[in-house]
């Protein structure tokens, strides 16, 4: 498969037009034409190309990709190495940000509620393209063991707020993440918790007050799941050789 009908097949998958986003969707870097060896990632950071380098890559797929509507357009410093580097070594570099999120199945907020056993996911907004879902747990923990389930599956302490929550937790929000400003929504909802990537000042106070208990279990850890079920899928319905690699970074 060549790089151009590659991204034609992603497009088509994630149903590229389905939602406006804050950066390019698709193939934002060109490099060789044939697409044999893919290494996904949740960010495009140095260390990634790097190691695409090492493994002599075709092509790169994240998550957080490159020319976001708010940065610098210059290509210079720290973005200009990075994108030097994808150019001298002919690698692709395709990405995909809130299409991967929303994705019914491969998607980040899919993919953590799997692994979480959080079934059943509805859309938190009122729209059938709504970023934050709700799903529910077939049968009802305290906060104390759905914080030690996040850890044991994510491998790391998420931040909580469990002070004013329901004794069992059974309705959960979810938004993988930056997604803590759903907190009001999922609390307006009925949720009984709500699990996202981040903390703001503000969140704790929200959790407190609406009496929800919150989950921050880092951006990066629950991004990781649907660029790497994604690039299973490449692997397994197209014959790609793919890998997925984690760069790791305790945001």
């Amino acid at each position: 498969m060549n790089n151009l009908e590659l991204e034609q097949l992603l497009n088509q998958t994630l149903n590229s037009n389905q939602i406006s986003d804050y950066a390019p969707n698709g193939l934002q870097v060109e490099g060789k034409t044939a697409i044999k060896k893919i290494i996904t990632g949740v960010t495009a950071s140095q260390a990634l190309i790097d190691y695409a380098v090492e493994q002599q890559a075709d092509a790169l797929l994240v998550h957080h990709g490159y020319f976001w509507k708010s940065e610098n357009p210059c290509i210079r410093g720290m973005k200009g190495k990075r994108i030097k580097t994808l150019l001298v070594n002919d690698i692709n570099l395709y990405g995909y940000h809130l299409l991967l999120d929303v994705h019914p199945e491969l998607g980040n907020n899919a993919q953590l509620a799997k692994l979480l056993g959080i079934e059943n996911l509805q859309p938190l907004e009122n729209t059938p393209t709504s970023i934050p879902v709700w799903g529910e747990l077939n049968k009802p923990i305290t906060a104390e063991e759905f914080a030690a389930r996040i850890e044991q599956v994510l491998q790391r302490k998420p931040l909580i707020c469990t002070e004013n929550g329901p004794h069992f937790i059974r309705k959960i929000g979810i938004c993988t993440g930056g997604g803590q400003g759903y907190i009001d929504l999922a609390a307006a909802q009925g949720c009984d918790a709500f699990i996202t990537g981040e903390v703001s000042e503000q969140t704790i106070h929200s959790a407190r007050e609406q009496g929800i208990h919150f989950f921050a279990a880092g951006h990066h850890a629950t991004e990781r799941y649907g660029i790497k079920a994604l690039g299973e899928w490449l692997a397994k319905e197209y014959g790609f050789d793919v890998e997925f690699k984690d760069i790791d970074n305790p945001a």
